[in-house]
């Protein structure tokens, strides 16, 4: 019988969460401070955030595999890399590479069935979304992935956004992989003068307040009618399950709110 990694480390925590959804959490020995989900895995020691690590710790749990993710992370990687851990450092930005991404961690571990099945099973769930409001209103949606400088958002969840029923405002953005290439200037969202906000500002929480006094946004339809939310981070901008279970069922959640509004 082949060996797989048996002693895992998750730098992020979409991969965390996938290898708990998997059944194969026991094999985690470390995870990122900022993991939320699964609530069990916030027992495993931290060994990192998200551009810095503990190398002393991530050493004396003697690690047979190290995920990691993005760019953001290369110099960790390189580091674990030159201490001879090996290293998959994952890079996705789309639904597509999402389910990529969960289909290669369960190979990676010995379990290519099941993580086909868990990405078929998140698929099949976008669609049945996807079905449930297609013959909605569609109202235009501006997401902020921060609010200084405004930053708009990064593909998948510009992709959730329409699966929810939605029309982003910055469809042109969405293949900006990095957060410098989608700034936004605050008037152009005037411009497009949003029916709805969504807000998650990565790690820290929304402040309508922000939002509503931007000069000018008293003009914007959102602004107007009050329909600025807020999806936590966690939720929407961890590139894993999160943003395609929770994430775009409260997406549909505040779409289909607006989209039905009188």
């Amino acid at each position: 019988m082949p060996n797989y990694p048996s002693r895992i480390i998750c730098l992020t925590e979409e991969t965390t969460e996938t290898l708990y959804l998997l059944g194969e959490g026991h094999r985690i020995v470390g995870v990122s401070g900022y993991t939320v989900r699964p609530p069990e895995a916030r027992q495993k020691p931290k060994v990192s955030a998200f551009i810095n690590a503990r190398f002393d710790k991530i050493d004396a749990l003697k690690p047979d595999l190290i995920l990691a993710f993005s760019d953001l992370q290369a110099d960790i990687s390189c580091e674990l890399i030159r201490r001879g851990y090996p290293v998959y450092t994952f890079n996705q930005r789309t639904v597509a590479e999402i389910l990529a991404m969960i289909r290669t961690v369960g190979a990676l571990v010995g379990k290519a069935a099941e993580g086909d099945a868990l990405a078929a099973d998140l698929e099949a769930g976008l669609d049945a979304i996807r079905s449930r409001t297609a013959a909605l209103p569609r109202p235009r949606v501006f997401f902020e992935e921060w609010d200084d400088p405004l930053i708009s958002a990064i593909c998948w969840v510009d992709e959730l956004i329409e699966i929810a029923g939605g029309d982003s405002c910055f469809p042109e953005l969405r293949s900006a992989r990095l957060a410098k290439d989608r700034i936004v200037d605050p008037a152009a969202v005037i411009e497009k003068n949003p029916d709805v906000v969504v807000a998650s500002w990565c790690g820290k929480a929304m402040r309508k307040r922000t939002i509503v006094e931007r000069p000018g946004w008293d003009r914007v339809k959102a602004v107007r009618r009050d329909q600025i939310f807020e999806i936590k981070s966690t939720y929407i901008l961890q590139p894993g399950p999160a943003s395609l279970t929770e994430g775009v069922r409260q997406l549909e959640q505040v779409v289909r709110r607006v989209a039905l509004e009188p």
